[in-house]
C-alpha cells in the first residue's frame, strides 16, 4: 500500500500572497481529502496578520475547522522539501527550484469578498484539489 515508507508520501505546497484565504482553503480541502495520503503545507509571499474570516467561515460550513490555522511565511527550505508548488497569485515571489511540479491555480482572491464569492471560490479550489489529488494517486498500486 501507498503511503507505508514516510518518504513516498507527497508534499505539497501551496502558496499565495497572504496565506489567509487561497492557499488556506486548498491545503485543507486536500488535507482532507487525502486523509494521510499526501502531506499538505501552506505558505505566503507576504503573510498576512490572520486568516480572513470570510474562509474561515466558509470552510466551516463543509465542516473543516481552519480556525486554529496562521498565515506562514514562504521559505525557500517550504519549496525545496515539497514535491508539487502551487502558486495562486504570488507570480515573481515565489523561488524556483529545478525538478520541482509546479502548477499555477488562477483563481480569485477571496480578500474583502462577500461570502457568497468566498463559497464559490473554495468549492472552484474543491475541485481542483479532487483533480490533483486523483493525479497524485494515479500511481499503480503495488501487489
Amino acid at each position: 500500500m501507498r503511503g507505508d515508507d514516510a518518504s513516498q508520501v507527497p508534499e505539497v505546497l501551496f502558496v499565495c500572497i497572504h496565506n489567509a484565504g487561497r492557499s488556506q482553503m486548498a491545503a485543507g480541502l486536500l488535507d482532507h481529502r487525502a486523509a494521510g495520503r499526501v502531506r499538505v503545507r501552506s505558505a505566503g509571499s507576504q503573510p498576512a496578520d490572520q486568516l480572513n474570516p470570510a474562509v474561515v467561515s466558509a470552510m466551516a460550513e463543509v465542516g473543516l475547522d481552519i480556525s486554529r490555522e496562521f498565515p506562514k511565511p514562504l521559505t525557500d527550505a517550504a519549496v525545496h522539501t515539497a514535491d508539487v508548488v502551487i502558486t495562486m497569485g504570488c507570480g515573481d515571489a515565489c523561488p524556483f527550484f529545478p525538478g520541482k511540479r509546479y502548477l499555477d491555480w488562477e483563481l480569485e482572491d477571496p480578500a474583502g469578498k462577500p461570502l457568497a464569492t468566498v463559497r464559490r471560490i473554495r468549492d472552484e479550489i474543491d475541485v481542483r484539489v479532487r483533480a490533483l489529488l486523483a493525479a497524485l494517486d494515479a500511481t499503480p498500486a503495488e501487489g
